[in-house]
């Protein structure tokens, strides 16, 4: 019996001091905690025997040990979260600063390619080639007016001669307005360009009507610098009668906003007498639509204080485009009808081709009357 005593002694010795041992150790970390951080903890390694024998013996530590340890987990996930946010928030920062510069980056190389196309548009238009008159199924033409090289046609009893030319002309040259009064007017269909035709010679889709042609004018008047605003509403459908009543509205809603002193309306020529009449000149190895301009009056009764100097300016700019491409233009007509003219000082309508041209010769006679105005601009 004395042997057994003699041994649970001995065992609660040992007890007794680990106790010891761990309540300094508690204390002197007790003692530690205010001056180490919470994640410092983590680096105290505690045997895994030992910390059981502390559960084992004693209750307390090991509720003490759970929420010690509990607390360091929760710090730390704490901790890992706030870094985890920081790295994110780089990131993000990086990424928006990638996005940016590559936002940059394509505006440049858009702009590079928009100079491009541009130089590239300007740069296909020969100035000095021999031109030539080829319409393969003409008309007479018939004018009564020459001045200074400028045939025209005068159908009103107002007297023109040389001394229009005298008038003052102060128009911004800069600013273009294109609109047009008979918007579904098209050409003779053509292997690259098939349509459904809405009626005869007309179709309401802008791909291949007239309002196509005036695209392609904006395009090159763009590429030479003009502020150039071109309108594609439907003036002549669903109904023909009123159309220069519709378009005179929308004319005059554009102008409020977009002042301008040229403003073509751009039209196809009527059928005729034949709907193959297809006058075209050929400009180097391109043939194209010839134009023409109708300048209205106020020989109707209608007010129209600008008709003068809208005639004055379709001389000069004829003037200047038979100087760079004689047969460009068929000899003007001079009417006596208003056609909203009145609403700038450089109103006039041009008529590009007629039915039997294609709309590859129309869009390509819009880049030679594109330099044309260039040109008059300068």
């Amino acid at each position: 019996m004395f042997n057994v005593t003699v041994i649970n002694i001995k065992e609660s010795a040992k007890h007794i001091a680990i106790l010891l041992i761990i309540l300094i150790m508690i204390f002197a970390t007790t003692k530690m905690l205010p001056k180490i951080k919470t994640n410092e903890i983590l680096q105290v390694n505690l045997s895994e025997k030992l910390i059981n024998c502390l559960n084992i013996e004693i209750p307390a530590i090991s509720r003490t040990y759970y929420r010690a340890n509990s607390i360091i987990k929760e710090d730390g996930e704490e901790l890992e979260n706030n870094i985890i946010g920081k790295l994110l928030s780089i990131e993000l920062s990086q990424i928006e600063e990638v996005e940016q510069a590559d936002n940059k980056n394509i505006q440049i190389a858009e702009n590079d390619e928009n100079e491009q196309q541009q130089n590239n548009l300007n740069n296909n238009i020969s100035t000095n080639s021999e031109t030539q008159i080829v319409t393969q199924n003409p008309i007479v033409e018939s004018y009564n007016i020459d001045i200074n090289g400028v045939k025209i046609k005068n159908e009103t009893s107002f007297e023109i001669n040389n001394s229009i030319l005298e008038q003052e002309l102060n128009i911004n040259k800069g600013n273009v307005l294109i609109f047009h009064t008979h918007t579904c007017e098209s050409y003779t269909p053509s292997e690259q360009y098939q349509y459904q035709q809405t009626g005869n010679f007309r179709t309401t889709d802008l791909s291949f009507s007239v309002a196509r042609v005036g695209d392609e004018l904006s395009n090159y008047l763009t590429s030479f610098g003009f502020n150039t605003y071109h309108d594609k509403t439907y003036h002549d459908y669903p109904a023909y009668t009123g159309s220069y009543t519709r378009s005179k509205e929308t004319v005059e809603n554009i102008l409020k906003d977009n002042s301008s002193d040229i403003i073509i309306d751009l039209h196809r020529d009527a059928i005729g007498s034949k709907s193959n009449y297809d006058p075209s000149v050929k400009i180097g190895e391109d043939t194209v639509a010839q134009l023409m301009f109708v300048i209205g009056t106020n020989g109707g009764g209608l007010y129209h204080p600008n008709w003068q100097s809208n005639l004055k300016f379709a001389i000069e700019i004829q003037q200047k485009a038979n100087e760079m491409y004689p047969g460009l233009f068929k000899p003007m007509i001079v009417r006596n009808s208003r056609y909203n003219q009145h609403l700038g000082k450089a109103a006039c309508i041009i008529e590009v081709g007629a039915t039997g041209n294609t709309l590859e010769q129309c869009l390509t006679s819009m880049k030679y009357f594109a330099k044309v105005l260039d040109e008059y601009k300068k």
